[in-house]
């Protein structure tokens, strides 16, 4: 029998053993968090092309193989594995018979570079891959290798959709070994999910496995392997069982979108109570806050509003016309800024969609919709009052964990991803995952066109429309990326009137995405889409878009992160193929206006200009807005991890005290 903690050897690390085999929450001093930090602006390592020449070798021997001496290579290797754990040599070996089993089965061959891709996994690394540099077919290395050891398998993708992809695409590798392979999906059952987890291999989207976890410490009545051993001691009635057969190991696809991205917000499993407040209250505070002026009454600074001393003595003012919890003045401070919130921070088309007259949450990373999940604090119920929407009861929480520290658990943690150098020092930081480069198979022959600025967003998305249409025909494909429904929406709008047939791609139309993507690539075809485009899926290219350039990708607006911009541009010019690529943005931008809000005064003709005869000075710009962005988001993220750390402590403390 495997013991997952040889996955562990040459670790120090601790690990519960309750109802399944996880790390321990040891507390991480200050110190070594800036150790990591200094480590990971160190020269990153890069591997050598010894390991796959190791592999090339034994490629001869293992082709002379029929399946079943295949197999029999493999529960060989496997067996050592179990007792001696991930060492190099026996790697080697195991990569080796998996590659030719893919010829055998997928008909596709792991290039060197994906060997290399596979053994930065197993080393509990993020592989920094180039965009459509094959990290499915890479992660297919490890998979089996960890899988066959006996190890619990979790391969962690943004969507239901490229986790029935993946694991479907697999199927037949993993079927030559005997794996037995999983897919969890939302709407699933708890006893359609626990089968699925009893797999080899589960691949699943990062949400439903977090919840799923959730579910399990709610089940099992407790917080921690210590005291699910003393109820056992104690003759107490057996823990119910458990969906997860336990967090051995995870391989986290676009691993800086699921560790960063979406690291701020904690993941929250609750129960929906009555309202405590009337419905007329939140209505009541909508029009309340409709009636305060900006600057004056209340002010506006990142995502952050507050009330001025006038706006307080307005608040008070028009509170006074109604009953009930407007008597208190903590009530009317804390409606009305929660109003003003939901009024100035939260936009319909942008941050949320209206589907069925029920506000949901659109996520600015991926720009999909995530239907289960809903704002605290009577944010959620303010967004609906001003949409005039039913309102919903509120949330109690029943058990919550962060990103950070739920990956944090896995025996081994690894990730792919084409965008990771600019949160090296995060990942290493708060998960201690180094970033390692991985080469391309192919020289890269993406060309990046100047980019064009232009003063008013209006001016940006008729020479947006102009530029597709000239780009399209002329015989190619056109991906054009917006940062929001809203946006998309527009401009497809704009060629709809100019009788130009298009494709749009947003949270509204996301259950069409397989097949969109699948005709981006034909000739003539303009797809305009938000960032959910911009991963996971390829565009194959039709031969003759081919031979006229390939995909050209227009950039709409800067994101507050290089790292999705570069998603973005990644998705033209892919194994080797010919693509360009160009930003055309505005002045009234988002990352403009609020990191660089100089730029909109009176200054701004002057840096018109000179942007747009200096590629480098413009680029400079756009550099220094995102560090100003991306250094106020880790801020969040940090905090974030902070507090449930202390909340964690404080539940700890409760627990012990109890006893």
């Amino acid at each position: 029998m495997f013991d997952p903690r040889a996955l562990l050897v040459g670790r120090e690390v601790a690990v519960f053993d309750g109802a399944y085999l996880e790390r321990n929450d040891a507390p991480v001093h200050a110190v070594e968090e800036w150790l990591r930090e200094w480590v990971a602006r160190l020269p990153a390592f890069r591997l050598t092309r010894r390991f796959p020449q190791k592999i090339n070798a034994l490629e001869e021997r293992m082709a002379a193989c029929d399946d079943e001496a295949l197999r029999r290579e493999m529960w060989e290797v496997s067996a050592r594995l179990r007792r001696n754990g991930l060492q190099e040599t026996l790697i080697v070996r195991a990569f080796a018979v998996v590659r030719e089993a893919a010829k055998r089965t997928l008909n596709m061959r792991h290039y060197d570079v994906q060997l290399l891709a596979g053994y930065a996994l197993l080393r509990g690394e993020v592989a920094e891959m180039a965009t459509g540099e094959g990290k499915t077919l890479a992660a297919t290395l490890s998979v089996c290798t960890a899988a066959a050891a006996g190890a619990a398998v979790h391969v962690v993708t943004v969507n239901d959709y490229l986790a029935e992809r993946d694991a479907k695409g697999n199927l037949p590798l993993y079927a030559f070994f005997g794996l037995s392979v999983g897919v969890v999906k939302q709407g699933m059952s708890i006893e359609e999910r626990r089968a699925q987890y009893a797999c080899n291999v589960v691949y699943v989207s990062n949400k439903e496995l977090t919840f799923d976890y959730l579910k399990d410490r709610i089940a099992l009545g407790s917080v921690s392997a210590a005291q699910l051993r003393l109820r056992r001691l104690q003759g107490a009635r057996p823990a119910p069982t458990a969906l997860l057969r336990g967090l051995h190991v995870a391989i986290v696809d676009e691993a800086d979108s699921v560790l960063i991205d979406e690291a701020r917000t904690p993941l929250i499993i609750s129960e929906t109570l009555p309202n405590d407040l009337e419905d007329a209250i939140y209505h009541q505070a909508i029009q309340l806050a409709k009636r305060l002026e900006k600057g004056t009454d209340f002010q506006v600074r990142d995502r952050d509003v507050w009330l001025t001393p006038d706006g307080e003595a307005q608040t008070a003012l028009y509170a006074g016309e109604w009953e009930g919890v407007w008597k208190s003045v903590s009530w009317q401070k804390e409606l009305t800024t929660q109003a003003l919130t939901a009024l100035h921070l939260f936009q319909c088309d942008q941050h949320y969609i209206l589907v069925e007259g029920k506000v949901q949450i659109v996520d600015e990373s991926t720009g999909r919709v995530m239907p289960d999940r809903t704002w605290e604090h009577g944010l959620h119920q303010m967004i609906e009052a001003k949409e005039n929407c039913a309102i919903t009861g509120q949330r109690r929480t029943l058990s919550q964990i962060t990103y950070q520290r739920f990956f944090g658990r896995y025996l081994l943690l690894a990730g792919m991803t084409g965008t990771a150098k600019e949160v090296a020092s995060e990942l290493k930081r708060v998960y201690d995952l180094s970033v390692t480069p991985v080469p391309t198979h192919r020289p890269s022959r993406r060309q990046r066109l100047p980019d064009r600025l232009f003063r008013t967003s209006e001016e940006r998305w008729q020479a947006v429309a102009a530029r597709a249409r000239e780009i399209a025909d002329k015989g190619r494909s056109v991906l054009v990326g917006t940062r929001s429904v809203a946006a998309s929406e527009h401009l497809s709008h704009l060629l709809d009137e100019q009788g130009v047939a298009h494709t749009v791609l947003n949270a509204r139309q996301d259950e069409g995405e397989a097949e969109a993507v699948a005709q981006a690539g034909q000739a003539g075809q303009i797809t305009v889409a938000t960032n959910m485009a911009g991963r996971g899926t390829d565009i194959k290219l039709a031969a003759e878009v081919e031979w006229q350039g390939g995909l050209h990708v227009i950039l709409t607006e800067f994101h507050e992160t290089a790292r999705i911009d570069r998603q973005l541009f990644g998705r033209a010019a892919r194994q080797g193929n010919p693509g360009t690529v160009e930003a055309m943005v505005s002045l009234e931008d988002e990352l403009f206006q609020r990191f660089v809000p100089w730029l909109a005064g009176k200054g701004s003709e002057h840096w018109l200009r000179s942007a747009a005869g200096n590629g480098r000075l413009f680029r400079w710009l756009v550099a220094f807005a995102q560090l100003r962005a991306e250094t106020n988001n880790r801020r969040i993220r940090l905090d974030i991890l902070n507090r449930d750390r202390k909340w964690l402590q404080a539940l700890g403390f409760v627990e012990n005290h109890r006893k």
